[in-house]
């Protein structure tokens, strides 16, 4: 018998659920199991085939780990997002690794990465799904990787800063330093410098819950 919270996830979050066979629907919902993450809890690291990960609340980050410590974040995963990345075994062709958190206490489906694996090797419209998947996150990492090599970092901080004013829905930005340079790539002196001058400029207002933006429009001219 399917557990039927997989199985009606499944069918909403699939769009191959319609071509699998019965026992694969089985197998796919046997594989599958729930986890709470703690906040700053790793998940996933290196090249270990953790599982394909679903969010069912909470936030999760996608990062590199360079030898120099320094981390970059690629994306983040919200309610509804679904990481490929952290089932090496299901996408043999990617050979670089990533570290995946929690940045708050998140809830999740783990579907086991052997099992995922297994059934999309028999069904191609699992397989396709599975890259394209992958293929769609890669845009995202291209774009961080642009920012990181070739855009000056008050622009790279002021994009930073609206997106996250735009994904809110608020001018207050709860965050601290730390977490703001792990987004962008950068150290914490960097951002402390930057956002002070950007205080300056009259542009947002620092304080110890995080940063105000006061001058929307002169803060979406950075970006520009």
């Amino acid at each position: 018998m399917r557990d039927t919270e997989f199985e009606e996830l499944f069918r909403r979050i699939f769009p191959f659920w319609n071509d699998l066979t019965e026992s694969d629907r089985n197998a796919l919902c046997a594989g599958t199991r729930p986890e709470v993450y703690r906040r700053n809890r790793m998940l996933h690291t290196g090249s270990d085939c953790t599982g394909v990960i679903i969010v069912k609340t909470g936030c999760l980050r996608v990062y590199l780990l360079p030898e120099d410590g320094r981390e970059i974040t690629l994306y983040r995963l919200f309610p509804g997002d679904l990481c490929m990345l952290s089932a090496s075994c299901v996408l043999q062709a990617i050979t670089f690794d990533v570290a995946v958190s929690a940045e708050q206490e998140s809830a999740c489906y783990v579907i086991n990465g052997g099992v995922f694996a297994e059934i999309s090797d028999r069904n191609l419209s699992m397989k396709n799904y599975a890259l394209e998947t992958a293929v769609a996150r890669f845009s995202d990492v291209m774009w961080v990787m642009q920012q990181i090599l070739f855009m000056s970092f008050d622009k790279r901080l002021a994009i930073f800063l609206w997106d996250e004013m735009i994904k809110n829905n608020s001018p207050v930005i709860q965050m601290t330093r730390e977490q703001i340079a792990k987004y962008t790539g950068s150290a914490r002196e960097v951002v402390s410098r930057m956002l002070k001058y950007f205080a300056s400029e009259g542009i947002i207002e620092n304080a110890r819950s995080g940063i105000t933006v006061l001058n929307k429009e002169r803060l979406r001219s950075l970006t520009l």
